[in-house]
């Protein structure tokens, strides 16, 4: 609980707006008026619709979506949890918040790059009333076909390090862990860490990255007037960025 706590806490205060609130907290502690011009510059820049999209186009880069023909077959195909939530009402309907990672795994089966279709046991400690994700994928894969004896789940884990603990323990043994090779399954911007935090446990990844963020073509972002114009969307997009950098610097 406290490791998933800080996890979460830090990039929080390294984000856009922590730094921001630690500028004006200065302010009102110093009184120097520098702290305020440093606030609206970091707040200027970060709501900036081009600083945002070149934000995400860098984390993204070079992944590409990526044809099912193209990839080889693997020992299985591996969905990593990608956060899902309960709506209002007393109908216990699990939303998702990125369905591309599981769609995308369920295509890979069908493509039959392995018989194995795994998904991790994701869960938020903030969110006691769901149940793993891994288990709620399962039931989904169940209903459109896909036979219960190829699915797998992982216990609960609560980031990308315990995943890939997780399913190490769940399909291989350290003995021949670096002979096999998995297809993992993740968003664009998640994949570089993802990747090397799953070799490091001695698995041959081949990556299928979805769930993209920007479009590639950044030169529609520079021409696109609006795009310079602060917005609260662009802050938050800037922010998930830089947390995700921060991400990497730790299981770097």
């Amino acid at each position: 609980m406290n490791t998933y706590l800080l996890s979460k806490v830090l990039p929080l205060i390294f984000s856009p707006l922590g730094i921001i609130l630690l500028l004006l907290l200065a302010f009102v502690i110093r009184k120097k008026i520098k702290f305020i011009y440093s606030a609206i510059i970091f707040l200027f820049v970060f709501s900036n619709g081009f600083v945002s999209d070149t934000l995400w186009h860098l984390l993204e880069y070079p992944w590409k979506r990526l044809n099912y023909s193209t990839l080889n077959s693997a020992e299985a195909i591996v969905v990593l949890s990608g956060g899902r939530h309960l709506p209002p009402g007393k109908t216990k309907i699990i939303e998702w918040g990125d369905p591309d990672r599981f769609f995308a795994g369920i295509k890979l089966y069908k493509e039959k790059k392995s018989n194995k279709l795994v998904f991790t046991g994701g869960v938020n400690p903030f969110k006691s009333n769901l149940p793993p994700e891994g288990n709620v994928y399962i039931e989904e894969a169940i209903s459109m076909g896909i036979p219960r004896k190829d699915l797998f789940t992982t216990y609960p884990v609560y980031n990308t390090f315990e995943e890939a603990k997780a399913i190490k323990k769940l399909l291989f043994n350290d003995r021949n862990a670096n002979q096999k090779r998995i297809i993992l399954v993740t968003s664009a911007f998640h994949m570089k860490r993802a990747k090397k935090v799953f070799e490091r446990e001695g698995m041959k990844v081949l990556t299928y990255p979805v769930d993209f963020k920007s479009n590639g073509n950044m030169i529609s972002s520079l021409r696109n007037p609006l795009k310079w114009i602060p917005s609260a969307t662009s802050l938050n997009k800037s922010s998930a960025a830089i947390r995700e950098i921060i991400g990497r610097i730790i299981y770097y």
